[in-house]
């Protein structure tokens, strides 16, 4: 048996994972992001957790295959970020460093890219070769893979799908400086702004009133439960988003969209809210493209990384 690492580097934690060459995944834990001194000590301690990892295990060299890296921030060449705000990185060699430090082979991608190809290789979109995987949580993150190939752009910025721009007359501005992106709507902190917005006008019962803070969560419940308020701002909710997987489906022709992050554990509702509009934003083939919901959670960017090694 040969191994591979997984390694997901957040803010806070960093999750590693051993997996078997058929994606077994045999152990995970996690060790704290130091993220002070402009991250200097992140990549060691990663190596050391790594080095101790195989020790304890009696791994040979040979016996790892390598690690792969998921990292907040765009990656060229499967190797090398040029800022990772998060971290407090500017120019890093991620897989050069880490090779250097652990001696096995090492290959780094954008955690959004890191969790499609997880969930490709294991997960929702397992017996699919393209897929485009569309994260919902604090922001909305996105992985395009085509014949199971990540899609990252000539500058590591290929798969900002939540950035593309779904309401051009909006001048809200987004955190990543343009207005009118997905984010502002989809991601859970964007449904709880336009839904306290609309709140505003809307002038007969909804149960979203009485409630001192309103959360994502409480606005998909509400909408289950029959508020015509809150499945007004679902039903906004799914628009948005098939806008965006429209345009999407007819420039990469996935043959699945894959929907994780915290926001899709609203579960069905949330997927039928999008396909209730997918088809008027695309036309012929592209309309029987399918949605499914991710099924490996937090787990998604370890299953990723250790199948980077593979390819």
């Amino acid at each position: 048996m040969k191994y591979l690492y997984g390694i997901d580097i957040g803010g806070t934690t960093v999750k590693m994972g051993l997996f078997g060459e058929d994606g077994t995944l045999k152990e995970k834990w996690e060790i704290k992001t130091r993220t002070e001194e402009n991250g200097k000590n992140i990549l060691p301690d990663i190596a050391q957790a790594v080095n101790d990892h195989s020790k304890a295990n009696g791994f040979d060299k040979e016996d790892v295959i390598g690690l792969g890296v998921g990292v907040p921030g765009a990656v060229l060449e499967f190797s090398k970020v040029n800022e990772c705000v998060n971290l407090g990185w500017g120019s890093v060699d991620v897989a050069g460093e880490l090779s250097k430090l652990t001696g096995c082979k090492v290959k780094a991608t954008n955690d959004a890219n890191a969790a499609a190809l997880g969930e490709i290789w294991m997960g929702a979109a397992a017996d699919y070769n393209s897929a485009v995987m569309i994260t919902l949580g604090t922001g909305v993150g996105g992985g395009i893979i085509v014949d199971g190939k990540i899609i990252d752009g000539s500058r590591g910025y290929g798969g900002e799908i939540g950035h593309m721009t779904v309401d051009p007359f909006d001048d809200r501005v987004c955190n990543c400086g343009k207005t009118g992106c997905l984010e502002l709507y989809a991601s859970a902190t964007g449904i709880v702004y336009e839904t306290k917005k609309a709140l505003k006008d809307f002038k007969e019962a909804t149960t979203l009133r009485d409630l001192d803070e309103v959360t994502a969560k409480d606005i998909f419940d509400a909408a289950k439960e029959g508020d015509t308020f809150a499945k007004e701002r679902v039903e906004d909710l799914g628009q948005k988003l098939a806008l965006a997987a429209g345009n999407i489906a007819l420039m990469v022709d996935p043959e699945v969209f894959v929907i994780g992050g915290g926001v899709s554990r609203a579960g069905q509702i949330l997927l039928d809210a999008v396909n209730a509009h997918f088809k008027k934003y695309t036309f012929g083939k592209a309309q029987e493209t399918g949605f499914v919901l991710a099924t490996l959670g937090n787990d998604a960017g370890i299953y990723g990384t250790a199948s980077l090694m593979l390819s």
